[in-house]
């Protein structure tokens, strides 16, 4: 099967990993009815939640990712708030959100600092200055630690779901 895209592999990543405390951030998190500054840290206090890092809204990547959570229901079949994060800015969230059904939020960090502070930033190529978030996906209790944790190694990658669904399991 020919694919319409090449397949690259990405740097080596030094990401946040199972054990460690994921980073505390606050930036505007989008729902469907409006937006504001939101912090991992409040949410993590409401209960575990499930960060997914995408590319920016509009990439087949992140609409596939979205496409798959909504599908298996995560957010209905687990105790777990599943949180969205990329570079887009809150108004293409409002618009992934409307378009593609999403029943979670997502988090907008249009500078990628967090995606540094977890060590999932992709620089893309023929792109200069622009830095977006590699696909990635982190299971964060209510102390911010991290019980899951999987960064793409190549673009385009996918995290292995049903691995997910097993961490999301023994919450």
């Amino acid at each position: 099967m020919a694919l319409d895209f090449d397949v690259v592999d990405l740097p080596e990543t030094d990401h946040v990993d199972v054990g460690e405390t994921a980073p505390d951030f606050t930036r505007p998190l989008v729902n469907e009815e409006y937006w504001g500054d939101a912090s991992l840290s409040e949410l993590v206090a409401a209960g575990p939640v499930l960060l997914v890092a995408h590319t920016m809204n509009g990439a087949f990547p992140a609409t596939y990712m979205w496409n798959e959570i909504r599908d298996r229901g995560w957010g209905e079949r687990f105790d777990v708030q599943v949180v969205g994060l990329s570079i887009s800015d809150p108004y293409a969230h409002k618009r992934l959100i409307e378009e593609r059904g999403i029943d979670h939020a997502l988090f907008s960090d249009p500078a990628a600092d967090v995606a540094a502070e977890y060590g999932i930033e992709h620089d893309l190529d023929g792109m200069a200055g622009v830095t977006e978030f590699r696909p990635a996906v982190f299971l964060v209790d209510g102390d911010r630690t991290v019980q899951y944790a999987w960064a793409a190694q190549e673009w385009p990658d996918f995290p292995d779901y049903d691995a997910v669904e097993g961490a999301l399991a023994e919450l």
